[in-house]
């Protein structure tokens, strides 16, 4: 899932010519882009590594990753120093709250003579919880696309041959 938020992100403020390759979102009826850049995608994938590894530590708490483009600026050289900093043009955040899911009962419960199996309300709540979940990651997908589409005025001028502006992916403190 957040493969999904960050490839369509970087995607869609990839300068140059990239191979757009379509990824299939695991256990969703989700289709998204990648750069189809194996760089790209291991420097996702290990922030998303790391970010999961996160949530396993820190369960059941709201959580955090941010995606920040930026441009490297020349400072004023001085007399020890001819530093570089970054100057950054745009930030996502991206909020997730993850719940664990409830332990499943195994056992028929029985209610007014009905027999009632309980892993069918488990199945039946999962199957209700995917669906709102898949709903939702399709509409934040469409609003990124949105969004990049119409805000471009901040976007700096492309510099010759780059195809990607540097970028980095970062969990805030609080939430580390």
């Amino acid at each position: 899932m957040m493969a999904g938020i960050l490839h369509t992100i970087v995607f869609h403020r990839a300068l140059g010519l990239v191979r757009p390759k379509d990824v299939d979102l695991q256990h969703f009826e989700i289709t998204y882009v990648q750069c189809g850049d194996v760089e790209i995608e291991k420097k996702i994938d290990d922030k998303i590594e790391h970010f999961i590894s996160w949530i396993e530590k820190h369960p059941n708490k709201k959580s955090q990753i941010c995606l920040s483009f930026y441009e490297v600026k020349s400072k004023q050289p001085s007399w020890f120093t001819n530093k570089t900093e970054r100057q950054y043009w745009e930030q996502w955040y991206v909020n997730l709250s993850v719940t664990q899911q409830p332990k499943s009962h195994s056992g028929k419960t029985h209610l007014s003579k009905v027999v009632v199996d309980s892993g069918d309300i488990a199945s039946e709540e999962r199957s209700s919880r995917r669906a709102a979940l898949e709903a939702s990651l399709r509409e934040v997908l469409f609003q990124i696309i949105k969004f990049v589409n119409e805000k471009k005025d901040h976007v700096p001028p492309i510099s010759e041959g780059v195809i990607y502006f540097p970028y980095e992916i970062t969990i805030p403190r609080k939430f580390q």
